[in-house]
């Protein structure tokens, strides 16, 4: 498997036309052609992206995913000071349903009615600094689309620079959306030990 840093800004997957071919798997794969797309990041979200080497890894990985053997951690500069209510910094969950926002495309939004569930961890990555950002440290337990940027969107706290679902003004307060996949852990194919990576938070 090949585990990559991908830059925000750039594409996981190709896109629709031929103005958005540019993407992390073309890039991976022009270098090693057995590479194969197992998940992926928003355009907007920078780190950790993981590409099998060849199909039986790919099964291999894409199973690890669907049994939720495959942990992944982000960090993320939110509006607003928040308040942990757990004692020594515990884990907090969002637990809100989630479905596209098809009239809305590519937005997500929370849905009881038409919703999947969707749970999301979070707790302060470092001290309170009293201002009015939080840093946080978030672990989607669920994979849906946008969804550590709805579920901080749905708590009041979206995330700087999201320019889906923060105010105008709080995307003018940073140059891109402040989203980082900063650590993924999984079991490597073919012998199934878990391996860790860690990419440094660029802001």
């Amino acid at each position: 498997m090949i585990v990559l840093d991908k830059p925000a800004g750039l594409l996981a997957v190709p896109g629709r036309g031929p103005d958005k071919q540019d993407c992390l798997s073309a890039r991976a794969q022009a270098r090693w052609p057995d590479a194969l797309v197992v998940h992926r990041l928003d355009m907007a979200t920078s780190g950790l992206v993981v590409m099998a080497r060849g199909l039986e890894a790919q099964r291999q990985l894409s199973r690890a995913f669907e049994q939720r053997l495959v942990h992944k951690r982000y960090t993320a500069m939110v509006a607003g000071p928040l308040h942990n209510p757990v004692a020594d910094n515990g884990w907090n969950t969002i637990d809100l349903p989630l479905t596209i926002d098809w009239p809305n495309r590519p937005r997500s939004i929370v849905s009881a009615e038409l919703g999947k569930p969707s749970v999301t961890r979070w707790r302060l990555d470092g001290p309170p600094t009293g201002g009015d950002t939080t840093r946080l440290e978030l672990e989607p337990v669920t994979g849906r689309t946008h969804q550590l940027r709805v579920h901080l969107q749905a708590i009041g706290h979206p995330i700087l620079g999201d320019m889906l679902y923060a105010t105008a003004e709080q995307q003018a307060r940073a140059t891109r959306l402040l989203l980082h996949a900063h650590h993924i852990s999984l079991p490597h194919p073919p012998h199934g030990d878990t391996v860790h990576f860690h990419s440094p938070c660029p802001f």
